[in-house]
């Protein structure tokens, strides 16, 4: 055997590389008790309690030029599928499943399911909070030009199923997508440039499917100054969707100031566009943060943008952050007052106050060790009649959400397997 194994190297290796095998497993189920989460709960309406879970199995394999990764997952709500009924099955899906090679150490592309996230994750991001996360079926193109510059390019094209002839995409999702994305840092400072175009199939009056587009493109730019850091982001939205023609925007401002090595405290606001209750013209004038993290953004009780609030009103969110961080434990307050940047008029038409409520987030965290650690929060949505004639439900009800996640995620094995050098 040692013999075929000497040969085997001697006729097929050029180069000689040590290979990398690993395998990581995560477990992560969470409990929530939603009396309120999302929307207004209805006056006399029960909260919801549930535990939904994510297990995930992580497979890789890399050596010095080639990387292969795969990551398939389970995801379920506790009692959804009963333990007894074996055709009731969890449904399992694929989180990642690409390979990449890298052909120089400037240049790289790599293709199959995979995560696109950057920046500080508003416009394109993996989405963790939610138990599935967010990845894409693309082919990505990365290139460093030069030192502390890089530009990635990425394309996707979607179909529902093998087909001889042209079959619509049915599914709630994009049919194509074509983005480049290009960053440069300079000392501690960011500049990152974003232009994606992104294709929608859509039913006609006269039921013909045809794609609209809406163009993304905008710019971030992040720093450190001392005890100082920030960001601020601007993006605006053009083409059509359904038919309708796009114009929107978005800008967001982040600063944070370190008080001492645990305590930071920090201040900020968001603004989308919004279209008007009343408006006749026809036109889409609300920003989409289409594939962003939205969980982390605009309250954690997920009013907007978490599947929601699409083609709405818009929105104001000025916020605040009082954080306690050390190696084991994290603590944070975040308080955001939320307000339409677009007319709210209510059954008769008339128009109402922009202001849509304040919510108040708690959240903290304790790390047990390196592959377990406990999270869990607090949030309140203090609504008006504005929101309520948004959303639906009863302001005046106690509206409240609580959480706690446990994230068990050991590394099953990670072995490196020396170089072999051809005699």
């Amino acid at each position: 055997m040692k013999t075929i194994y000497l040969l085997f190297v001697l006729l097929f290796s050029s180069t000689s590389f040590a290979q990398t095998f690993e395998a990581d497993l995560q477990v992560r189920p969470r409990f929530e008790f939603r009396n309120g989460y999302k929307t207004l709960l209805p006056e006399n309406a029960d909260p919801a309690s549930q535990t939904s879970q994510r297990t995930r199995l992580i497979l890789g394999y890399g050596d010095e030029s080639l990387k292969v990764k795969f990551s398939g997952q389970s995801i379920s709500v506790w009692g959804d599928s009963p333990t007894m009924r074996l055709e009731d099955n969890n449904a399992f899906s694929l989180f990642e499943a690409y390979g990449q090679y890298q052909t120089s150490p400037n240049f790289l592309f790599r293709v199959g399911r995979q995560v696109l996230s950057y920046d500080n994750q508003r416009i394109l991001g993996e989405v963790n909070w939610a138990q599935q996360g967010q990845s894409h079926d693309a082919a990505l193109i990365s290139w460093k030009p030069a030192a502390n510059h890089r530009l990635d390019v990425a394309a996707a094209y979607n179909a529902e199923a093998e087909t001889l002839i042209e079959a619509p995409y049915l599914v709630n999702s994009y049919q194509n997508l074509q983005m480049a994305w290009y960053h440069m840092d300079v000392n501690n400072v960011g500049f990152s440039f974003l232009l994606m175009n992104t294709g929608y199939e859509f039913d006609t009056v006269s039921q013909e499917r045809e794609v609209d587009y809406i163009q993304t493109f905008g710019a971030f730019h992040n720093f450190v100054s001392g005890d100082f850091s920030g960001n601020v982001g601007a993006y605006g939205q053009a083409g059509s969707r359904n038919n309708r023609d796009v114009s929107a925007w978005y800008t967001g401002l982040n600063l944070n100031y370190k008080l001492s090595l645990a305590w930071k405290a920090g201040l900020g606001a968001e603004y989308f566009s919004g279209t008007d209750m009343d408006d006749t013209s026809g036109e889409i004038k609300s920003f989409t943060p289409l594939f962003g993290t939205n969980h982390g953004f605009n309250g954690h009780m997920d009013y907007f943008y978490v599947g929601n609030h699409q083609n709405s009103v818009g929105l104001l969110d000025i916020y605040g952050k009082f954080s306690y961080t050390t190696s084991k434990f994290d603590f944070s307050i975040m308080p955001h007052v939320f307000s339409s940047s677009a007319n709210i008029v209510d059954a008769a038409g008339n128009e109402q106050d922009n202001y849509l409520g304040t919510e108040i987030d708690l959240a903290a965290g304790y790390k047990f060790r390196k592959d377990l650690q406990v999270n869990f929060g607090y949030s309140q949505m203090f609504g008006s009649e504005s929101l309520e004639i948004l959303k639906g439900g009863y302001k005046d009800a106690t509206q409240n959400w609580a959480w706690v996640m446990l994230s068990f995620s050991p590394k099953l094995f990670s072995y490196t397997k020396p170089e072999v050098t051809a005699l």
